[in-house]
C-alpha cells in the first residue's frame, strides 16, 4: 500500500511538471499563436487552457501562461463548484428571470434590490438594449477596463463554457435546466456592472421601473401625488443607509511593524457577506509565472481575486459608509411632464422602451425615462417615495454606472509589492464602488483608504444647491437632493479623477502606517482611535457621531492588541474567534440585577443571565436567551432611551453606557424572550450551538458568533425558526476569513477559512467541509509556495482546455 501511494504521488508530480512545462512553453509563443478567437460576443473556448492543482478543501491553484488562459482556468473551476449559482446570476443580467421563473417570483437579491423577477428583467434588459456595458468596455483605460481585465473576462467565459460542454451537472438545483447556458465575455462584464451599481441604481430598481409620467397610479405618480415629507424622508433615508442595518458588513484590521513580533505587517480580514446566492466568495490561487501570483477570494462570476494576499501584501475590504448616489430634483415643463427645465430651457427626457418575455403569459413592455442626470426614480425602497407629479420628478445619479474598473483595482492589488504600490493602484484605477481597503505589507506598513467612487458632493455644493428635501436628508444620511434646474449645481470634476463627477484620490479619507488601522463599517473617523480622521465631506460618512457596538468592541480589542505588541498570526486567529459580546459586557450584569423585579420567582431565567460568560461560543449557556432579549429590547426602545449615560464625542469608544432598565420596553423584552424560548421547548440554558446551527446533508453543524447589535466581531445573522429548534440557517456573516503575516521567508504565513465552504452543490465533497472547520474554530493553512502545494496529501492536478 505504501508503494502504491508513493507511485500515485510520483505520477501526480510528473503530470504537474508536464503541465507546468507546457505553460512555460506556451508563454514563449507570440500572442497570435497563444490565443484563439477574441470575439467577446460569442461563446467560445478559443483554444485556451490552464493547469489547476487542487489541494485540501477543493482549493484550486491555477497556473496559466497569460491572462486569457488564467481567466479560462478560473471560469472552469468556478463552474465546477458553483454552476447553478452562476447560471442563476447570468439569467438575471440577461433579463430572463420572468421567462424561466415567472414574473412574480423573487430574485435572490444578489445583484439588485428588485422585489420581483419582472422588475429585475425590465432593468437589466434596459441595460442591455442601451448598450451600457458595451460602451464602458470600449472606453480606453484608465476610465474603462484595461486589456488584461478584458482578457480575463474573455477567458473566464470560455472556461465556464468548456466546463459545461465537458461535464454533467450533478447539483439538483439546476441539473437539466434550460436556463443553464453558455455565456459570453459580455455577460461576465454585465455581471460586474451589476455589482458595481449595487449601492446606487441597484438600490432604486423598483422605483426606476415604476416611474411613469403623471396619469399613472396615484400612489406613485400623477397630479394627486403629494411631495415627500422632508422629516419622514430623512428618517427613511437614515434607515436605508445606516451601517448597523445593512445586509452586509465586515471587519478588517492591519497592524504595523511597530506592534508585531518581527517588525512585519499583519492583516486580519473578516468580511460579512451572504452565505447563499450570487454574492458568495470562492477561493483560489492565480499564477502567471513571472507576472502574477495571488491567493484569496473572488466574488462569483468575477475573474480576479477580490480579497487576498501575495508574498508581499495582504488586503481586505469592508463595506463603506460613503453614499454612492444622489438625487436631482427636476422642475418639469408645465406643458410636458416628460421635459424638465435647466436654466429655464426645457430638455426632453429620453424614453427607453423595454420588452420582457414572461413564462406562460404574454410579453410585458414598459417605458423607462432617463435624464442628463440618470433615470427618473419614484422611490428608494418602500419607505422613501419620490412621487412624479405634474411639477416635480427626481433623477438618480450613480457614478458607478460609468465604472467598470473594480477588477482593474483588484488586479493592481494582486501585483503589488507594498502598500505604496496598492495606493498607486487605487489612484490609477479608481474602481472600488462601495468598499474601504485595509492592507498591510511585509515591510511593516499599513494602509486604510476609503477609496470609493462617489458623487462629487462637497458640503459647499450641497449647502448651496440642496432643495428643502435635501436639506433634511443629507445631514442625517448623506443622501443629497440637488436642484436639477441649475447648471451651477452640477457635480463638477477633480483634476485627478478618471471620470467626471467623482472625487479624485487626493480628496479621499486615508490613514497610512498607523500602529493599527481598523474598520467595522462605521465611517473613517475612528480607523485609529488615537489618530481620528476628520476633514472629509459628509457624503463619505460622519465625524463625531455614535459608533456601533461592533466598532466599539473592535477598537477596544485591536487597540489592546497593539498596545500589548509582539503580535503574530496566532493573535489574529484568537481575535477572530474570541466571540466576545460587547453588549453583554456592557449590560448583562444590569439585566441580571433587574431580572428578579421583572420575573419575580423565576430564579432559573435570572440565574442563566447572571452566569452567562458574555461570549457567543457554541458552548456558551445563556447566550441564546440574552440574544433574544437584546434583539427585542433594541427593536422596541429608541436608541436615545436605552442608556443612562449618553454618547460623548470626547469618549466615543466607551459611551453610551449603563443600561436603563426602568422602561416598560425593557421588562416586556425580557419577559417575551423567556416566554418565547420556553414555548418553543428550548431550554433557557441551552448551549448556543444547540439553538444556532446550520443543517448540511442532514447533519446539524453548530454555529458560533452573533448578530450585529450584540457588537460581535465574528458576526453571524441567522434565521430564527423556533419550531425548528432556534436559528436554523445563516443569511450573512463571517465568510472568507484570512489572517496573514510574513516571517522573512519567501512564503506568506497565512491561515484562511471559507465559512460556508467552496461549493453550493450538496453532492460535492466541498459542500460543508470548511463549515465543519468553522464550527470547530479550525483554520486552513494556506498553500501558497510551490513546495507547499506539491506537499498537499490531497493534491490533484487537472489540465483543462477548450
Amino acid at each position: 500500500m505504501l508503494f502504491r501511494t508513493r507511485l500515485a504521488r510520483t505520477r501526480t508530480r510528473q503530470l504537474l511538471l508536464a503541465g507546468l512545462a507546457l505553460v512555460a512553453a506556451a508563454a514563449s509563443l507570440p500572442p497570435t499563436a497563444a490565443a484563439g478567437p477574441r470575439d467577446r460576443h460569442h461563446p467560445s473556448a478559443g483554444g485556451l487552457s490552464a493547469v489547476i492543482r487542487y489541494t485540501e478543501h477543493g482549493i484550486p491553484h491555477i497556473v496559466a501562461k497569460d491572462y486569457a488562459d488564467l481567466g479560462f482556468g478560473t471560469g472552469w473551476a468556478q463552474a465546477a463548484d458553483q454552476v447553478c449559482t452562476l447560471a442563476d446570476g447570468f439569467v438575471t443580467v440577461r433579463g430572463e428571470r420572468s421567462r424561466y421563473f415567472g414574473a412574480d417570483g423573487a430574485p435572490d437579491g444578489s445583484l439588485s434590490s428588485a422585489t420581483k423577477n419582472l422588475t429585475s428583467d425590465l432593468c437589466f434588459r434596459g441595460v442591455r438594449e442601451a448598450g451600457t456595458v458595451e460602451k464602458l468596455l470600449a472606453t480606453p483605460a484608465p476610465a474603462g477596463p484595461g486589456r488584461q481585465v478584458q482578457e480575463l473576462m474573455r477567458g473566464w467565459a470560455a472556461g465556464h463554457n468548456a466546463w459545461l460542454r465537458q461535464n454533467r451537472i450533478t447539483d439538483p438545483a439546476c441539473a437539466g435546466a434550460a436556463w443553464v447556458r453558455p455565456v459570453t465575455a459580455l455577460d461576465v462584464a454585465r455581471r460586474g456592472f451589476a455589482l458595481s451599481v449595487l449601492g446606487g441604481q441597484g438600490r432604486g430598481i423598483d422605483g426606476i421601473v415604476a416611474a411613469q409620467p403623471p396619469g399613472g397610479a396615484p400612489s406613485a405618480t400623477g397630479p394627486s401625488a403629494t411631495a415627500p415629507d422632508p422629516a419622514r424622508a430623512a428618517d427613511a433615508a437614515r434607515g436605508l443607509f445606516a451601517a448597523d442595518s445593512a445586509a452586509m458588513g465586515s471587519n478588517a484590521v492591519a497592524f504595523s511593524g511597530r506592534t508585531t513580533a518581527n517588525g512585519r505587517g499583519l492583516l486580519l480580514g473578516n468580511p460579512h457577506y451572504p452565505w447563499h446566492g450570487g454574492r458568495r466568495f470562492w477561493q483560489s490561487q492565480q499564477t502567471i509565472p513571472g507576472e502574477l501570483n495571488v491567493q484569496g477570494a473572488s466574488l462569483l462570476g468575477t475573474a480576479v481575486v477580490s480579497i487576498g494576499f501575495n508574498d508581499k501584501v495582504a488586503w481586505s475590504h469592508t463595506v463603506a459608509t460613503g453614499v454612492t448616489l444622489n438625487l436631482h430634483q427636476l422642475t418639469l415643463d408645465p406643458a410636458d411632464p416628460t421635459a424638465y427645465l435647466v436654466d429655464g430651457r426645457p430638455e426632453r427626457m429620453t424614453r427607453r422602451t423595454v420588452t420582457v418575455p414572461v413564462k406562460d403569459g404574454p410579453a410585458v413592455t414598459r417605458t423607462q425615462w432617463w435624464t442628463r442626470y440618470g433615470p427618473v426614480v419614484t422611490s428608494l425602497g418602500s419607505s422613501l417615495p419620490l412621487p412624479w407629479t405634474a411639477t416635480t420628478a427626481y433623477a438618480l445619479n450613480d457614478p458607478n454606472a460609468a465604472n467598470l474598473r473594480a477588477s482593474d483595482t483588484a488586479l493592481g492589488f494582486g501585483t503589488s509589492r507594498s502598500t505604496d504600490d496598492m495606493l498607486r493602484a487605487l489612484r490609477r484605477t479608481q474602481g472600488l464602488p462601495w468598499v474601504n481597503t485595509i492592507a498591510a505589507d511585509s515591510s511593516g506598513h499599513t494602509l486604510f483608504a476609503q477609496a470609493q467612487v462617489l458623487p462629487r458632493l462637497t458640503d459647499e455644493l450641497v449647502q448651496r444647491c440642496s432643495t428643502p428635501l435635501g436639506r433634511a436628508t443629507y445631514p442625517v444620511s448623506g443622501v443629497a437632493v440637488l436642484d436639477g434646474a441649475r447648471t451651477d449645481c452640477a457635480l463638477g470634476s477633480d483634476e485627478d479623477a478618471v471620470q467626471p463627477g467623482i472625487f479624485g484620490p487626493s480628496r479621499l479619507p486615508m490613514l497610512r502606517d498607523a500602529p493599527y488601522a481598523e474598520n467595522s463599517n462605521d465611517s473613517a473617523w475612528l480607523t485609529n482611535a488615537d489618530q481620528p480622521l476628520t476633514g472629509y465631506e459628509r457624503v463619505f460618512g460622519t465625524v463625531g457621531t455614535q459608533r456601533s457596538l461592533r466598532t466599539r468592541g473592535a477598537v477596544e480589542d485591536v487597540a489592546a492588541m497593539a498596545a500589548k505588541g509582539r503580535l503574530t498570526v496566532a493573535d489574529l486567529q484568537r481575535q477572530q474567534f474570541a466571540n466576545r459580546a460587547p453588549a453583554g459586557d456592557l449590560t448583562a450584569a444590569d439585566v441580571a440585577r433587574a431580572c428578579p423585579a421583572v420575573l419575580p420567582g423565576d430564579t432559573e431565567a435570572c440565574g442563566v443571565l447572571a452566569s452567562w460568560d458574555r461570549t457567543v461560543n457554541s458552548d456558551s449557556r445563556g447566550a441564546l436567551l440574552f440574544d433574544r432579549f437584546w434583539r427585542k429590547f433594541t427593536a422596541a426602545v429608541p436608541a436615545a432611551e436605552q442608556w443612562k449615560v449618553p454618547f460623548s464625542a470626547a469618549d466615543p469608544v466607551r459611551t453610551p453606557h449603563t443600561l436603563d432598565t426602568s422602561s416598560a420596553g425593557f421588562a416586556k423584552a425580557l419577559t417575551d424572550a423567556v416566554t418565547e424560548l420556553r414555548t418553543a421547548g428550548i431550554p433557557l440554558d441551552a448551549p448556543l450551538g444547540a439553538g444556532q446551527f446550520v443543517v448540511r446533508s442532514g447533519k446539524r453543524i453548530p454555529v458560533h458568533g452573533g448578530t450585529e447589535s450584540l457588537g460581535i466581531w465574528n458576526k453571524i445573522e441567522p434565521v430564527w425558526n423556533p419550531a425548528g429548534g432556534g436559528y436554523g440557517e445563516v443569511t450573512t456573516g463571517s465568510s472568507h476569513i484570512q489572517a496573514v503575516g510574513w516571517d522573512g521567508g519567501r512564503c506568506p504565513v497565512a491561515r484562511t477559512l471559507l465559512t460556508y465552504s467552496q461549493s453550493s452543490n450538496p453532492r460535492s465533497p466541498h459542500y460543508a467541509d470548511q463549515t465543519t472547520l468553522y464550527a470547530d474554530e479550525r483554520w486552513v493553512t494556506a498553500r501558497f509556495c510551490e513546495r507547499d502545494i506539491l506537499r498537499s496529501p490531497q493534491l490533484r492536478v487537472v489540465r483543462v482546455r477548450g
